[in-house]
């Protein structure tokens, strides 16, 4: 009898090991969308004082490391610039552009910056 509750509890211990195979063709983390520069032409590669004579005074200057976000803001939508120096030095530039409705709502980045052109010049 003690033979049979060393091999059932045995059993039991190696059933806990036992793990559950993942299925064949499980979804995975869809792929980076390509950062598009479509009506970003004026503020993509651009230095910061090129978005100030665009945009006006930023409502946000921040720097991390050599990383820096502008961020400008209107009634309509909030704008955030990052710039970062270019390989081989240089001062930094524009490299991404996000942008949302005061809400944090999604808007396209591009109307965003035109809406921003016109709030005259920065307030």
């Amino acid at each position: 009898m003690k033979t049979r509750l060393t091999i059932l509890a045995a059993g039991l211990a190696l059933a806990g090991c036992a793990t559950t195979p993942q299925p064949i063709g499980a979804p995975t983390a869809a792929p980076a969308r390509p950062f598009s520069t479509a009506g970003l032409e004026r503020i993509v590669g651009k230095d910061a004082d090129t978005l100030e004579r665009l945009f006006g005074k930023p409502d946000a200057d921040v720097t991390e490391g050599t990383a820096r976000k502008l961020q400008f803001a209107s009634d309509i939508c909030v704008l955030d610039a990052y710039l970062y120096p270019p390989r081989g030095g240089g001062r930094p530039v524009v490299t991404y552009v996000d942008a949302r409705q005061r809400d944090g709502s999604p808007i396209d980045r591009a109307s965003c910056a035109a809406a921003l052109t016109r709030r005259g010049g920065g307030r």
